[in-house]
């Protein structure tokens, strides 16, 4: 099984290749330059691991929720490739890439949403699965709850930064440890996406949806002074 991967939903770019099990990967917190980067790095890491384009089984891509622009190219480059070589491509969340890096076993993804909002999504971990608990949300700090009384969850992603740490603050008896400063990277999803790929979760190019959660992507006037005055 050998897979490309691009992660560039946040600040964050990163390519990773699945080959088999083992897994290289470009990272780099690049705002604005990840077209620059992706494309490039996916050669170098073909040409390091010795595999050529026609061996790759699928790309995997980064589907949101995240940045605009940046769900937009992740699909862009995953489209192009996937339909000039004739594969599938493999969407997978941009939370649950997140999720990924905690071994905790009841996760809290959180990522920045700007405007006084986060996105949200919680997983359940059994071994190396992650299993989506929640349906993913965009949502103010102070208005999410989170379900049940547990007090084993770990949190992970900027969300718990945004609006000067609202959300950790009003969740952090219910948390064992928080990291407000990880990013998503290829190498998780690209793992998560070789489980997908055998799942049978592929799907055809043009069948492929971003998940932006929100509909609009610029406050309004009335909207900006109204955000800041709530501060």
């Amino acid at each position: 099984m050998k897979l490309l991967a691009f992660e560039t939903a946040t600040e964050a770019c990163s390519v990773a290749l699945y080959a088999d099990g083992e897994i290289i990967e470009r990272f780099e917190i690049a705002p604005r330059r990840h077209a620059e980067l992706s494309l490039p790095w996916a050669d170098a890491l073909l040409a390091e691991a010795g595999i050529a384009k026609s061996q790759l089984d699928a790309i995997a891509f980064s589907r949101g929720p995240g940045a605009f622009t940046g769900v937009r190219l992740a699909i862009a480059l995953s489209q192009g490739i996937a339909l000039a070589l004739d594969r599938p491509l493999v969407p997978i969340s941009t939370l649950a890439v997140l999720a990924a890096q905690s071994d905790g076993a009841r996760i809290l993804a959180a990522i920045d949403a700007r405007m006084g909002e986060v996105y949200t999504g919680t997983f359940l971990r059994s071994g190396d699965t992650l299993e989506a608990t929640s349906a993913e949300a965009v949502i103010a700090p102070a208005d999410y709850g989170l379900a049940g009384d547990e007090q084993d969850w770990c949190g992970v992603g900027t969300g718990f930064a945004a609006a000067e740490g609202r959300l950790q603050t009003r969740l952090a008896e219910r948390f064992v440890h928080i990291d407000a400063t990880a990013l998503p990277h290829a190498a998780d999803l690209a793992r998560l996406a070789a489980q997908a790929y055998a799942r049978g979760e592929a799907v055809a190019p043009e069948r492929v949806e971003p998940a932006y959660l929100r509909n609009n992507v610029a406050l309004t006037l009335e909207e900006q002074k109204a955000l800041r005055a709530s501060r």
